[in-house]
């Protein structure tokens, strides 16, 4: 398939409603037993235990992604949890796992996560496999259900510990689920009515794909196009973000550029993936020029950056989109709420905005819409075949 005067937006549509089946269905099933496992880790967390997330390859996005979701949460006045990704380290696990931790690994199929996992249930650890059991056969889709899954623990955890279902603590939480009363209630009696809440966040974020779908595809498709034409010319994909926004750019260069087996690579980079250069940047000039300075390095007329963003004003994505127009980069941004500044001045040839102002919901639907892009980009075919 031609991306030149091809009208992909239906199958754009197609490819974003259609994922809503598998997700759905996996959360109609697991819904009640990640309620339980929410119950059990906000127990650990009480105890003083910390998270310790493990993945390789493209998994490792998804263990930094949840060790930012509880050490930095999105809600405001949330309690910073200990987590941390230790996939570079997996070697240090024996020095680290106690009884009262959590190891939660991605990829169990790894011969090093399934060994984490075993060595922590000999200390007694927690030990999850965060896996979508078959909902898919794509693992793109595989992999924004367990996106999903990861963010409503998250937000799970918060509601156990708040509630005083474990421990102590007043905050309210019926912020994020609306069908909890205002009073501490057993954990016995509060499990119905979380994994409802569950239900209900998956059925948003199948409603929020179906939204993009009708009101995206085509923006959707002609930033993919944009890609692809800049790539066949010899260009690089710059993907970057911020926390969460951060680890879904990683993903994405990852998809990119070591993709799954049917597909060829394309010249992908996550800029926010260096944690020297970030942390020089911001230190010396300015957490605004983290990801601008990076482009003024590497980017050149031709290339192309992606940004991900669930606000859409963040000083840094600003910078770094005017820093790359500046330099001839073609510039594609995904954003939630109502686009915030980027999309209000325009700052990209090319944004795509998930209307909605719950974060993780955001960051789940934006996954969808890169995931399609890359399918998209295959589509197309290899712009050097």
């Amino acid at each position: 398939m031609s991306p030149a005067g091809t009208d992909v937006a239906p199958l754009v549509a197609h490819w974003m409603t259609e994922r809503n089946a598998a997700s759905t269905t996996f959360f109609d099933r697991e819904a009640d037993r990640l309620a339980g496992i929410s119950a059990r880790m906000a127990e650990r967390f009480e105890r003083g235990g910390r998270l310790i997330a493990l993945g390789f390859g493209s998994a490792v996005s998804d263990a930094q992604h949840i060790a930012v979701e509880f050490v930095h949460p999105v809600a405001v006045g949330k309690r910073a949890l200990p987590a941390i990704d230790l996939s570079s380290a997996v070697g240090s696990l024996p020095a680290l796992v106690r009884a009262s931790d959590i190891v939660v690994g991605f990829n169990p199929q790894d011969s090093r996560v399934a060994a984490a996992l075993q060595l922590a249930t000999s200390r007694g650890a927690l030990a999850l496999e965060l896996l979508a059991p078959a909902p898919s056969s794509d693992p793109f889709v595989c992999q924004e259900v367990v996106e999903i899954a990861y963010h409503v623990l998250w937000e799970t955890v918060h509601v156990f510990l708040e509630r005083g279902v474990v421990g102590g603590g007043t905050a309210p939480a019926s912020f994020l689920y609306r069908f909890l009363a205002d009073r501490p209630q057993a954990a016995d009696s509060v499990m119905p009515e979380v994994a409802a809440s569950i239900r209900s966040k998956a059925d948003t974020v199948a409603r929020l794909r179906t939204a993009v779908a009708k009101e995206g595809s085509a923006a959707i498709a002609a930033a993919a196009a944009a890609i692809h034409a800049r790539v066949a010319a010899g260009g690089t994909v710059f993907c970057l973000g911020n926390g969460g926004s951060a680890t879904d750019a990683m993903d994405l260069a990852y998809d990119l550029s070591s993709p799954p087996e049917r597909y060829a690579p394309f010249p992908a980079i996550s800029l926010a993936s260096d944690a020297s250069t970030l942390s020089a940047l911001a230190n010396d000039l300015g957490v605004e020029a983290m990801f601008a300075r990076q482009l003024m390095a590497h980017g050149r007329p031709g290339d192309v950056a992606v940004a991900i963003s669930t606000s859409g004003s963040s000083r840094n994505i600003v910078a770094a989109l005017a820093a790359a127009r500046a330099a001839g980069l073609t510039t594609v941004a995904l954003v939630g709420y109502d686009g915030g500044d980027v999309a209000r001045h325009q700052l990209a040839d090319h944004a795509i905005v998930v209307d909605n102002d719950q974060i993780p919901r955001i960051q789940e639907v934006q996954a969808s819409i890169y995931h399609v892009m890359v399918q998209l980009l295959h589509e197309f075919g290899h712009p050097h075949d």
